[in-house]
């Protein structure tokens, strides 16, 4: 899967019992499982249909650097202005072992495999925790 953070993914079935292989590091776990086995936990209990979790467009507040060729979900803080606008600042530290970025996050910035490095005042999509479930 060409997405960070988020290596090594796996999925498996023996007989009946599915298995979910998430990666070691606590962040690339949280966004593998918000990404990927959310949506098969939903449907395996049989909800229908399975909400799917919005983008929704928000203003960059800082820029971010970043290499084209794969997905990266990017911790951020989110806040809406008094016109409805939503503004997100990606936090300091990405790394994939940091879960303090996750603990202090509200959101994901959801940096397309497409992207390269993004100024201030860019739009891009976000995934708000709220909605994950």
């Amino acid at each position: 899967i060409s997405m960070k953070p988020g290596r090594p993914l796996a999925y498996g079935k023996i007989s009946c019992c599915h298995y979910f292989g998430l990666p070691g590091n606590p962040v690339s776990t949280m966004v593998t499982f918000y990404q990927f086995v959310r949506e098969a936990i939903l449907t395996l209990s049989g909800q229908t249909p399975i909400p799917k979790i919005p983008l929704i467009k928000a203003k960059l507040l800082s820029p971010i650097k970043k290499i084209p060729g794969r997905t990266e979900f990017q911790r951020g803080i989110y806040a809406q202005d008094d016109e409805g606008i939503f503004k997100v600042s990606p936090l300091k530290d990405q790394g994939s072992g940091i879960l303090r970025s996750m603990s202090e996050a509200n959101c994901f910035i959801v940096l397309h495999e497409h992207m390269t490095h993004l100024e201030k005042d860019t739009w891009v999509d976000i995934q708000l925790f709220d909605s994950l479930f």
